[in-house]
């Protein structure tokens, strides 16, 4: 069966992996692009960025991947449902090349854009809309592209097989937390952490196999 992932997701050390208020102007609130400079500054986000190991694991993210579930949140600012020509923040040509399955609780007709990418919307449970993303993945990954909500209500369904936290040096206060309602969620994977020179830590947790 195909594995669930997450990859690239970055946090603040203590633990909001977006800020608030967040708007058409500001995506990440008060946290502005501070929680994603890491990746900026790679070769895999610039031709002329960086190598080394921020860029080494950001690459990972679209290896194998066929399909991809994202919330509302990501999809776009408060109140996009109400425009019926929102069609995200990527433009004609998104970054994903795959299906894509935006949760939200008010659906609309699946849009074709450039490049392979179709979004489709779905007011489904994780679970439901795992089995549907799967379908699509054509024996391929299923990323979990975040926000922080869905990424939280996939963990606490037990439903991620392989995830990439970022750890920045920033502390937000305020915000989407990803930690919240998952105590003692380590016990299902095993954990590493690599240190970079950027000041990152890079968390991969793994998901143990049963004995």
């Amino acid at each position: 069966m195909s594995l669930t992932r997450i990859h690239n997701l970055s946090i603040s050390l203590d633990g909001f992996a977006t800020g608030e208020p967040q708007s058409a102007d500001a995506p990440f609130g008060h946290a502005g692009e501070r929680l994603h400079e890491w990746m900026f500054r790679t070769r895999f986000w610039d031709a002329g960025g960086t190598t080394g190991v921020d860029d080494a694991f950001a690459e990972r993210h679209g290896y194998g991947i066929g399909a991809e579930i994202m919330g509302a949140n990501k999809f776009g600012p408060p109140g996009w449902q109400d425009d019926p020509d929102w069609q995200g923040w990527w433009g004609p040509n998104p970054p994903f090349h795959t299906p894509t399955f935006v949760l939200t609780h008010r659906p609309r007709p699946s849009i074709e854009m450039a490049g392979g990418t179709t979004f489709h919307f779905l007011d489904v449970s994780p679970a439901e809309a795992l089995e549907t993303a799967r379908e699509a993945a054509d024996g391929q990954d299923v990323r979990i592209g975040g926000g922080p909500t869905v990424v939280r209500d996939f963990l606490a369904a037990g439903l991620v097989d392989h995830m990439h936290l970022v750890q920045v040096p920033i502390v937000l206060g305020r915000g989407v937390r990803i930690w919240d309602g998952l105590e003692g969620l380590e016990g299902a994977y095993d954990v590493e952490a690599v240190s970079s020179p950027s000041g990152v830590t890079h968390l991969t947790f793994t998901r143990k196999i049963a004995s």
